[in-house]
């Protein structure tokens, strides 16, 4: 049986991607969770008003990849230590989040937040949230697998 993850690591394309690449990871989508609109569009969150982080939904196969492997995806995929940044993104959208959907994830993200700071690899506090999954609304179909869609123009 499939379990679910979701996480927000900055933009949602370079995010679905790390992901994609996993293993026992059986499907992915991008799109916004943890604000206050509903259905909101890529302008809305861009905005930086709906509350949304750009995130990434996940439905993998624990009997080929741990919740644990996905955990240590997410923290290699981007730095963990920038509020509401990564890279040249900024605002609220871009935050570092791990949205769990069992108390098994969230003692599990717990941990490895725990392992994280204490291993010395980031100079800086790690400011990412580890919350409770909401609603997680799809984002515009062009944005699905955008890397995929688009390799020829982004160089991939």
């Amino acid at each position: 049986m499939s379990e679910k993850a979701t996480f927000a690591a900055g933009c949602f394309w370079g995010v679905e991607d790390d992901f994609m690449r996993e293993p026992g990871v059986i499907s992915t989508r991008v799109g916004y969770t943890g604000g206050h609109t509903e259905n909101p569009l890529y302008k809305e969150v861009c905005s930086d008003t709906t509350g949304h982080a750009e995130a990434v939904e996940l439905e993998f196969d624990p009997q080929q990849v741990s919740y644990e492997r996905l955990l240590d995806v997410f923290w290699q995929s981007h730095n963990p230590t920038t509020l509401n940044r990564q890279g040249p993104d900024i605002g609220s959208q871009y935050r570092s989040a791990i949205y769990f959907h069992t108390p098994q994830q969230e003692q599990s993200a717990m941990e490895s937040k725990a392992r994280c700071e204490a291993s010395g690899r980031f100079q800086e506090p790690i400011v990412t949230e580890i919350v409770p999954a909401t609603i997680f609304y799809p984002a515009e179909e062009y944005h699905q697998k955008y890397h995929q869609k688009h390799a020829r123009h982004c160089g991939l």
